[in-house]
C-alpha cells in the first residue's frame, strides 16, 4: 500500500490480471463434471473412475490413467473429500491438470484445472474502468438478527441456496442504496450485484468484496475494486446470480468490466 489511492488501485489490478493467468488460475477450467451424471463413475474428459459415496468420492485408476495423489502415483483406490484450498494444493493431478473435488448441497463434482485451455491462451487482460475517487463510498453494515439463506439462480443454470447475513447501505448522488451481503470467515463482506451497465458496459453481474466493518458497522465501499465473477473466465463455474435486491438502480462505471482475449 502507498499513500496514492491511484497507485495502489493499478497495483491491485496488475496482481488481480496476474492471478487469473496463473496456470491454475479460473482460466484454466475446462470442465465441471457433476458424478450424478456419470453413473458408471467414467467421466470421458477425466482420467480415472470416480464414484460418490456418502460423505466422500472413491477415485479409482491405474498405470494407464496417468494420476497422482499427494505427489504419488495412484494404483488403486483412495477416498477423497472436498478441496477448500488453492487450487495447487489440491490433492489430485494428471499431466499437469488438477482435478479439484466439489461438494455444492450434497452433490459432488470434479473439476478439471488445464493450464493449456483454449481461454488461458486466448487471454490478454482484464479491461477496468480507471480508479475513480467518486466511487468510493462510505457505508455502514447492518447485520439481520439472523442469517439468512435464499434460492437464486446460478450460472450453470441450476437453482441454489445463497447465505447472506446483513445488508449494506451507501449513498450515491444523494439517494441511499443497500445491497444484500454475505460475511466471510475472515469478516470481509461479499455481495454479488448489478446496476445499470450490466450486460451492456459490464459483464452480466459482478463480485463486490469490502473489508471487515470496524465496530459501529462503519466500512469503505469502494466499487473501484468491484470484481468480474469466476464464470466471467470459464462457462464451467457455478456463480450465483444477484438475489432480489441487489440489481441497483443506476450505472455503476467502476472496476473491472469484461474479459479481454483473442
Amino acid at each position: 500500500m502507498t499513500t496514492d489511492p491511484h497507485k495502489d488501485w493499478q497495483h491491485w489490478h496488475e496482481r488481480r490480471s496476474a492471478a487469473v493467468a496463473a496456470p491454475h488460475g479460473p482460466l484454466s477450467l475446462t470442465g465441471t463434471y457433476w458424478l450424478e451424471d456419470y453413473p458408471e463413475g467414467r467421466i470421458p474428459a477425466v482420467p480415472g473412475e470416480w464414484r460418490a459415496e456418502g460423505d466422500e468420492v472413491l477415485l479409482t485408476a491405474g498405470a494407464e490413467d496417468g494420476v497422482t495423489v499427494d505427489g504419488a502415483p495412484l494404483m488403486g483406490s483412495v477416498r477423497l473429500t472436498a478441496d477448500h484450498g488453492p487450487i495447487p494444493d489440491s490433492r489430485v493431478e494428471s499431466a499437469g491438470r488438477r482435478l479439484v473435488v466439489l461438494r455444492r448441497e450434497g452433490l459432488w463434482a470434479v473439476r478439471d484445472f488445464d493450464p493449456e485451455s483454449p481461454a488461458r491462451r486466448a487471454y490478454r487482460g482484464i479491461e477496468a474502468t480507471p480508479y475513480d475517487p467518486d466511487w468510493v463510498l462510505p457505508g455502514v453494515y447492518r447485520p439481520y438478527e439472523e442469517a439468512a439463506s435464499i434460492r437464486v439462480e446460478n450460472a450453470d443454470g441450476r437453482e441454489r441456496g445463497l447465505g447472506l447475513s446483513g445488508e449494506l447501505l451507501f449513498t450515491v448522488g444523494g439517494e441511499e442504496h443497500s445491497l444484500r451481503v454475505a460475511v466471510e470467515d475472515d469478516g470481509s463482506l461479499w455481495a454479488v450485484f448489478a446496476d445499470d451497465t450490466s450486460g451492456k458496459d459490464s459483464y452480466r453481474f459482478r463480485f463486490l468484496r469490502p473489508p471487515a466493518p470496524a465496530e459501529d458497522g462503519s466500512v469503505t465501499v469502494d466499487f473501484n475494486r468491484a470484481l468480474l465473477p469466476p464464470c466471467a473466465f470459464a462457462d464451467h463455474f457455478i456463480c450465483p446470480f444477484p438475489p432480489p435486491g441487489n440489481t441497483l438502480p443506476l450505472p455503476v462505471p467502476a472496476g473491472e468490466r469484461r474479459v479481454l482475449s483473442d
